[in-house]
């Protein structure tokens, strides 16, 4: 039986995740394990490894690694104190084949301590862009250090080939996340209330606002006009909390202190997926620069204000309004994107991140993939223009 060892960080990845592990976890010839380690680990992003342990799945390591700070010299650490933490872990038992997922430092660190033991590497979500981040790097270098490649686009296998991928690696699955809507029961504005305090009489603007990692300089002056377009509005807010990346507090600490004096605006420190899910389905729009309004909400027709660079780059659909991280320009977004007619005009859209049976795709792979060292061994594959040329 092979084993395939699941490397997880954060509740967002988990969520990602989730299809892949329950149908690892039914495969008759593979065993499921997984790594835990950063944002799940710690009290203040809400202890989600409590949610993988509920899951009943096999942790089979945790890998601590954040330090009490978000500033450059913390998250540096962070990233060095990742990468012995998987190194010891290695050497205490050897994986059979690693799986990590998109862009994150700590899976940087994972399939760099995975290099010198030859373990083969098999990574989602690479090809893509985000050229506001320092995740644009390293989701490429993993794309680098890995041995197979699952791609939500075709577009993004495209780009893992031009890094100089073999063709015969690279396999468009879809975003795995959109299985999620195929099984995920959601949930009433009532049992959103019961399970997680959170009080919707209309629908609310859903907030959620990371850091963009290479502007962490100007992170507070980003939130405060975030916030103040919010207000403007007038209209009811739920926040989520921003991932462990540099200056992630200020964003913390401004969002609580909004929440205190604004009666309408809520914060939700961990929904998980069918939570967070079920907010989208209740709300009027969402607001922010996160991932999941660039794939998982046009599955809803939902509105999206896409704030800034951080998801530069990103195919998405028709329900996603880009701008400027401005007041007026948020402003104007959100009150376009709340607007009957806008929403009215994405009846019937097309997601482009796939047809929600990635996971199935990604596991056949999984189970019937070479593992031995001609696999670690790789040819850079070159572009046939280039090769004429």
């Amino acid at each position: 039986m092979r084993t395939v060892t699941v490397i997880t960080g954060a509740r967002s990845d988990y969520g990602i995740y989730r299809p892949i592990l329950q149908r690892i976890a039914a495969h008759p010839a593979l065993r499921l394990e997984l790594m835990v380690t950063g944002m799940h680990l710690t009290p203040e992003y809400g202890l989600t490894v409590r949610q993988i342990e509920q899951d009943g799945y096999t942790i089979r390591d945790r890998i601590e690694c954040l330090t009490a700070a978000d500033t450059p010299n913390a998250i540096a650490q962070a990233m060095g104190l990742a990468l012995i933490g998987f190194a010891q872990a290695f050497s205490r038992q050897r994986p059979e084949l690693l799986l990590a997922l998109g862009d994150r430092f700590e899976m940087l660190a994972a399939v760099q301590a995975a290099m010198p033991f030859k373990i083969p590497v098999a990574h989602l979500h690479g090809g893509e862009s985000t050229e506001g981040l320092i995740d644009e790097p390293i989701r490429h270098s993993i794309t680098k250090l890995s041995h197979y490649h699952f791609a939500s686009t075709r577009t993004y296998a495209d780009r893992i080939i031009q890094m100089g991928e073999s063709p015969a690696r690279v396999f468009v699955s879809g975003a795995p996340s959109l299985d999620n809507l195929r099984s995920v029961t959601l949930l009433s504005t009532e049992e959103l209330r019961k399970r997680h305090g959170l009080v919707i009489s209309e629908p609310p603007l859903l907030v959620t606002f990371h850091p963009v990692t290479l502007e962490y300089e100007q992170a507070a002056r980003q939130i405060d006009d975030v916030l103040a377009a919010i207000e403007a509005t007038g209209q009811p807010v739920i926040f989520t909390f921003p991932n462990a990346d540099t200056s992630g507090r200020i964003i913390i600490q401004r969002i609580e202190q909004f929440v205190a004096a604004h009666p309408q605006a809520q914060v939700a420190v961990n929904l998980g997926t069918q939570g967070y899910f079920s907010a989208m389905r209740h709300a009027a729009a969402m607001v922010g620069n996160s991932s999941s309004g660039i794939i998982e909400a046009a599955s809803f027709e939902l509105p999206v204000v896409n704030i800034g660079n951080r998801q530069r780059g990103r195919v998405h659909a028709e329900n996603v309004l880009d701008c400027e991280c401005h007041r007026d320009e948020i402003l104007h977004a959100i009150q376009r994107a709340a607007s009957p007619e806008f929403r009215a005009s994405l009846s019937g859209l097309v997601n482009p991140y796939g047809d929600g049976h990635a996971a199935e795709r990604i596991v056949d792979v999984l189970a019937s993939a070479r593992l031995d060292d001609g696999v670690i061994l790789k040819r850079f594959h070159d572009l046939p223009r280039l090769r004429a040329a």
